[in-house]
């Protein structure tokens, strides 16, 4: 690379870094702001509270990771613009696309290292995060469902549950029926369903067993009677953010479980899974509109820059957000859903480049 590169790819890296380090101890003053009364009303352990902040600067960064770089990438490009340096380099014979090349090496280096935080670090973060909110912070936490929870156990199984405490361990109307093709074979009924954590074993009360036969039904019954099931209270009502928690290997064959008991979270699951790789390839389209924006001298200076990045960038967490919460609740394709924001302003990216290359 030469010397230009070395310049444009450090200030790019600096910059980022730079308001990183500006950006997340601000997030942790306003976050302790707000919870600092539940904090010291719930009498959280001071050790728990530094975890939890720690868990929170990886978090907010990722979460917020696509502002930080618009805005990095807009901020020195400007401050380039605004010293006539952009029009020295592009009247010195180097093309636009050129002049683009230290950025594209910048972005691969932030795309990788965002793509490593999400698919090992964050997921630890996450869960140290939501763990944390969910145990001291929220007054009536739903952290998991717990009503009318419906899983397929195996191919042929199906259990119902109506309700299930998970503190208690036990559950209340249980349902399973063992089916072979159409035909079902027998179903079981109980009252209360209760895990017996010491042997993995379940409880089942007020127990009736019907087996269908060619001849007539078999019926039987007992007050309680014990069963070895394959499946534990965790996987009857995972927690809401469980998928956020996984690394991409955990994940994964989380998915393929949840998908073969028939779970109704799939779209959930694989949104999580899909944005580890596209917000890391935001990165690319994100730089290519900050430069194109940012590399012409405006009357109005660095402001008219920011203005119009800042709103850029709220636009795209939005239209992120949005999709993903409609490919969450409905028939959305969940890989169509994530990736649209990054179609939407990929074709931006190239509109704009070419108007910035006149």
């Amino acid at each position: 690379m030469k010397i230009i590169d070395w310049y444009i790819l450090k200030r790019y890296l600096a910059t980022f870094f730079v308001m990183l380090l500006l950006f997340i101890p601000i997030g942790i003053v306003i976050d302790v702001s707000e919870k600092i009364n539940k904090i010291l009303a719930k009498k959280v352990p001071f050790l728990q509270v530094m975890e939890y902040y720690g868990d929170f600067t990886i978090y907010f960064a990722n979460l917020l990771f696509p502002i930080f770089l618009f805005l990095s990438v807009i901020w020195f490009t400007s401050k380039l613009a605004n010293n006539t340096e952009i029009i020295a380099i592009l009247s010195s014979g180097i093309s636009f696309t050129r002049f683009l090349r230290p950025y594209i090496i910048g972005a691969t280096f932030i795309s990788l290292l965002a793509l490593v935080m999400g698919f090992f670090f964050v997921p630890k973060a996450s869960k140290g995060f939501n763990d944390f909110r969910y145990t001291y912070l929220k007054s009536n936490p739903e952290i998991r469902q717990n009503q009318d929870v419906y899983k397929q156990i195996s191919n042929d199984e199906y259990i119902y549950v109506s309700s299930f405490n998970h503190v208690q361990k036990r559950g209340y109307n249980f349902n399973l029926e063992k089916f072979k093709g159409n035909q079902l074979v027998y179903k079981i009924n109980a009252g209360s369903i209760t895990w017996n954590e010491a042997d993995s074993t379940y409880t089942l009360a007020g127990y009736t067993k019907r087996t269908v036969g060619k001849m007539g039904d078999v019926l039987e019954s007992s007050p309680e009677k014990k069963f070895k099931f394959n499946f534990v209270p965790d996987d009857l009502t995972p927690v809401i953010y469980i998928a956020e928690t996984m690394t991409l290997g955990e994940l994964n064959n989380f998915i393929d479980k949840e998908r073969a008991r028939g779970s109704g979270n799939i779209n959930t699951y694989l949104v999580v899974k899909y944005k580890k790789y596209s917000i890391p390839v935001s990165a690319f389209i994100l730089t290519i509109i900050a430069v194109a924006v940012s590399s012409m001298k405006r009357r109005g200076g660095m402001g008219v820059n920011l203005a119009m990045g800042i709103s850029l960038a709220f636009v795209y967490i939005f239209f992120d957000k949005v999709f993903g919460t409609m490919a969450e609740k409905s028939s959305i394709n969940p890989l169509i859903a994530v990736w649209l924001p990054n179609i939407v302003f990929g074709i931006l990216a190239i509109f704009l480049l070419r108007n910035a290359k006149r």
